[in-house]
């Protein structure tokens, strides 16, 4: 019993910075408390004596208001950190090294007795401020739950759950808009790279039978510019674009996600230490809907600079083209996303 003692108070002072001293924890912490108490409850639960344990349990809830029911099964170094509001069920189950902050309900959603009705909780599992895990289904060994998630459905080992209903991101997902960011600027720096091969090779190609022809119908000798002829050799997509549309095309959405996030990089020579996420989430894990909002935002900026050149060019042949919309702007578009 006093090892475990031991054990739970150790726990705390390593993951809370707010704890000075051990005989602090143990006079000052209702998270231990209810923690302790639980412990007599469950005893006494297993044990047959129904009453004497939800009653154990109550003086319990009115003590730390925390409210943990006897059935409840809680691992070795458990921390309930602040602790007021929370509510954990009777068939829940938490593992061993779990986290869980103030105003986190783990609950039901079934009225049904003697089946599984509240979470399992694997070991080393952060819920955040908030939280909601409601049904009988587990959340995985490391996974992280965002404050105020409402989780509804099981979370993958390692995975990260925010928002209501809960958006499941996976730990494969952190990587994946930088690789499409990478992917986009390789794209757009072959977009926007000028026709290869000299000017007078591109005037003399298939764009002088089209000179030829506006000299026969005006008249007039060198009525279409060089420079025309030579847009008119390649591809529109291929020509060089104004300064603002390469800057669109060149700088990822991805890219400016990340200015923001440069500021907290360590410095040279130091060793980066992993955010703890107290409150379930890092300052690196982005909700899955701005990701898609950032990507769509990205894809449309190219297309529409695209556009631009299409219109660009046609305009250079003669076709006049009424374009009245003004060119996106992704930037700050991607501001207001975040």
């Amino acid at each position: 019993m006093f090892d475990q003692l031991r054990e739970d108070i150790a726990c705390i002072h390593e993951r809370d910075p707010a704890a000075r001293s051990r005989i602090e924890i143990l006079t000052c912490y209702p998270g231990l408390h209810a923690i302790l108490v639980h412990r007599l409850a469950h005893g006494l639960w297993r044990r047959g004596w129904y009453w004497a344990g939800r009653f154990v349990s109550h003086l319990g809830r009115l003590l730390t208001g925390i409210e943990i029911h006897p059935g409840a099964r809680i691992g070795r170094r458990v921390f309930i950190d602040h602790g007021f509001g929370v509510v954990i069920g009777e068939t829940a189950e938490i593992g061993d090294d779990c986290t869980i902050y103030q105003g986190v309900t783990l609950g039901g959603t079934r009225l049904y007795k003697g089946e599984k009705r509240h979470p399992t909780l694997e070991e080393g599992v952060v819920v955040g401020a908030g939280a909601q895990i409601l049904g009988g289904f587990t959340v995985g060994a490391h996974a992280r739950i965002g404050s105020n998630a409402v989780v509804i459905k099981p979370v993958p080992a390692g995975a990260t759950a925010v928002g209501n209903p809960a958006r499941v991101i996976l730990p494969e997902d952190h990587a994946a808009p930088t690789a499409a960011g990478e992917a986009a600027a390789s794209s757009a720096a072959s977009v926007s790279s000028p026709a290869s091969g000299p000017a007078s090779g591109s005037a003399s190609g298939p764009a002088a039978p089209a000179a030829a022809g506006s000299q026969a119908g005006t008249g007039a000798a060198g009525s279409a510019p060089a420079s025309a002829a030579g847009r008119a050799a390649g591809s529109p997509c291929q020509e060089e674009t104004p300064p603002s549309q390469a800057e669109w095309a060149a700088r990822p959405l991805q890219e400016l996600l990340q200015r923001g996030r440069a500021d907290s990089a360590p410095a040279d020579g130091a060793v980066p230490q992993e955010d703890f996420a107290p409150y379930g989430v890092g300052r690196t894990d982005d909700d899955p809907l701005v990701k898609v909002l950032h990507e769509l935002i990205n894809h449309t900026a190219q297309q529409d600079a695209r556009i631009q050149r299409l219109c660009s060019a046609l305009e250079d042949l003669g076709q006049r083209i009424e374009n009245g919309q003004h060119p996106l702007d992704a930037e700050r578009l991607n501001r207001m996303v975040e």
